[in-house]
Parts: structure tokens; sequence; C-alpha cells
């Protein structure tokens, strides 16, 4: 099939390209990018006009609940939500039921994904068996089955030693692992530890139970060499340690949260659930160090942290209930409303949720998929074309994810999804 989208603003944010131009598509990939062929017929016209093209969104961190959800359809809901945000590639956590730490479960999930013809879906695999931190999982017979990477989604790894063999082990076949900071005794708090936790009789979670799980990470990873992804960070501290061991040189990438990147612990307002999340909301200078980090490079990615949850888990007092929020339809107006409120600019905003994303898988998703977190002129067509001067409000109702939960329900944001293309095809259409 052939396409040809007309008269948008075409960012490349990985090469820098920004001019109104015309994109021609053809058998999945990109054939021209404004000098088109004048032989060139399209089988479908994409008026752009007034719209910004660009690469799909690439989210790090979703969790599509299956396998353990099929009864309720959650990776067709999940996958729709995704394409609806614009999002062409993401990657899913291993913390479904049961966990993702055989290769039959694996093939089964990317089998269904590929038959619903939606966004790609790249798993992480247990870095663990059943993610209950005692015997590594074969990571190579996992990354044959098409996991990416690995990890423990939000289970600390209390086990020194245990971490220190997986390293070895990721190491040996240059396999990247994927870590959340996170003590796993000084991280059992609900809110982060500071004056408003305290006041509201919350269990705190201090910035040490990052920190300490950060040196712990970079001693072992100068031990054994290996490439490790940081997930969700959180303090400015973590972010000083993670700026130092860039300069260190480690190999290390991290990503934050657009929960992390917009809210403060002052969100919780009145024990209100939605703000529930891990890691938990923390102060102002934390929120703005974090920003610092994704604008000079620190950070090199800005995920949706997708997690739906139900009315009944929700419902819960403010401890109880199951932390987490939806995102994925959120991603992009929240890169967009960063770049309006901290003057950063669009191409370097639109840099962290696709080629930045894209870096930190690296050599893995290229060799499975061709060139992509890009739009240039050779790549895999997976494309999103955006209103930027459409606002919207956050209303649950509307939204497809069947997690209806969120903090910013009610907030007016910039940016509305016009079409998202994968492969060359059209997933959604407004």
């Amino acid at each position: 099939m052939t396409i040809l989208i007309k008269g948008g603003r075409v960012i490349d944010p990985a090469s820098g390209f920004d001019e109104i131009a015309d994109v021609a598509l053809a058998n999945g990939v990109v054939v021209a990018i404004k000098d088109i062929a004048t032989d060139f017929r399209a089988d479908e016209i994409i008026d752009a006009t007034g719209c910004i093209v660009m690469p799909g969104l690439m989210d790090l961190a979703v969790r599509l609940r299956e396998p353990g959800h099929e009864h309720a359809h959650m990776l067709e809901s999940e996958m729709a939500a995704a394409v609806a945000g614009g999002i062409t590639s993401l990657v899913c956590l291993p913390d479904t039921e049961p966990v993702l730490d055989e290769p039959g479960l694996v093939e089964m999930l990317r089998f269904k994904a590929e038959k619903l013809n939606q966004c790609r879906v790249y798993p992480l695999g247990a870095l663990t068996r059943g993610l209950a931190g005692e015997t590594l999982t074969e990571m190579v017979t996992l990354t044959e089955s098409g996991c990416v990477a690995f990890s423990q989604a939000e289970v600390p790894l209390a086990n020194t030693q245990i971490l220190q063999r997986a390293l070895q082990y990721a190491s040996t076949f240059d396999i990247a692992v994927w870590l959340r900071p996170q003590d796993s005794f000084l991280g059992k708090g609900v809110a982060a530890s500071g004056a408003l936790a305290t006041r509201m009789g919350l269990s705190g979670v201090p910035v040490a139970a990052e920190t300490i799980a950060l040196h712990t990470i970079f001693e072992l990873m100068r031990a054994t060499g290996a490439r490790v992804h940081l997930c969700r960070l959180s303090s400015a501290a973590g972010v000083a340690l993670v700026r130092q061991a860039k300069l260190e040189g480690l190999k290390v990438t991290c990503d934050i949260s657009i929960n992390s990147l917009h809210l403060t612990d002052a969100d919780i307002g009145y024990f209100d659930s939605r703000a529930r999340l891990n890691p938990p909301l923390r102060q102002q200078r934390d929120r703005d160090a974090l920003r610092a980090g994704l604008l000079d490079g620190t950070i090199d990615a800005l995920v949706s942290d997708h997690t739906p949850v139900d009315d009944d888990a929700k419902a819960l007092p403010f401890a109880e209930s199951e932390p987490g929020a939806t995102g994925v339809e959120l991603l992009l107006s929240l890169a967009l409303k960063w770049s309006v409120d901290s003057g950063v600019s669009l191409t370097r905003a639109l840099a962290v949720i696709t080629s930045g994303p894209a870096e930190v898988l690296g050599a893995s998703l290229e060799k499975r998929q061709g060139r992509v977190g890009c739009l240039v002129v050779g790549g895999v067509a997976d494309l999103c074309v955006f209103d930027p001067q459409a606002n919207w409000t956050v209303k649950p109702s509307t939204l497809h994810s069947q997690g209806k939960h969120t903090p910013f329900s009610g907030y007016e944001l910039p940016g509305r999804v016009r079409c998202t293309l994968v492969g060359g095809q059209v997933a959604y259409q407004a």
C-alpha cells in the first residue's frame, strides 16, 4: 500500500530535520521526504496541513495486563489506547499473571499482539523466575523468543549476590538489564518521605531508598561491565548520581515517568488515590531536577508508566489502593506541556519520546525491525500526525484504555493525535 502525507511540518528529532514537506510511504517504508517522485501514485492521501508529522512514539513502560486478563480483552483495549496516543512501539513489563519468565508465554504474547496489527510490542523478560529474586531465568533463550531486555518490574531484588550474577550473565551475552532503583526495605512506603507524608500519616519512602540502590547497581556495573537501564528515576539525588555515572563512562541509561515530570507530593491532595503511584511523587526540588536532567540528556527518555487499574482497586483508602495510572494516551500531550511550561524546544520534547527511547533499546531493536524512532528515507513507516493547536481536556470516560484513573483528569492539554501509522498502515485515525 502507498500513502502520501501532504503539507505537514515534518520533524525528525534524530536528524534535526524540520520543514514543511510531503512524505511518501510504500510497502511499510518511508520512500521519500520532500522530493516526491512525479510518478509516485498514492493509494491514500492524508492531508496534514497545520499538523506535525513525526516518528511514532516509543513508550518504554507499559503494562498490557496480558497474560492474565484475557477475559477482559485488555491487550486489545490497551493497544488501541496506545495508537490513539500516537505510540507505534511499546515495551511491556514482565509482571503479568503468569510472569513472563518462559519462552512460550513470550511467544504467545507476541503472536497475539501481531495479530491485532496495531503498535509493535517488545516484551521485557523476568530477570528471576516468578520475579521471586531467587533463580535467574534463561535469558538467552528468552531473548531468542523475543525479549529485548530483562527486569524485575516493581519487585526489588534484595539479594545482592543474585543481582551480581544476573549482571555477569547479562554482560556475557551483551543483554541489557532494566532496574528500578529501589531498596527492598526502605521502599515499602506509600508516599515520599517529607512533611506532607508525616502530616497525612502516610508511610514514607525516603530518597535514600533510591540512592542506596543506585550505589549498589553502579558498583556491580563497574565489576561486571553490564549494560543497565534505570527505570522511573524520581529524585534530584538520583539524577546527580546518574549524571556522575555517565561521566565516568558506565553503560547506563534512564527514564522518568510523565507523573514525576509534572506532579509533586502536593498533588496527593486529600488522599486522592489517583496520585497513588510507584515511584511516589516527590517534592518540587526533585521535579525540577528531573526536568533539568531530561533537558540536558542525563535522562534519556520520558515514559507513560501506563498501569491500568480498575475502579475497585482505586476505591480503597489511599494507602491500600493499588498504585498506578493510565498514561499512553497522555504521553505526547504531557511532553508538549513540558515544552510549553519550561520553554524547552519542540524538537527536544519530541526526542525524549522517539529517538531517545530508540537509543535505549539500541541494536536489539534495529535487528528486529530496521530503523525506528526516526523519520528518514529508508526507515520504517511508523509515524504520528498530530495537531499542535488542538487542545483537549482529559476526561476518563473518553479514554480508550480500560484504566480510567489518572491524576491528570480535568487537565487541558495541548496536541491531539490525528493519525497513527504502523508499518505504513493506518492504525488510528481521529
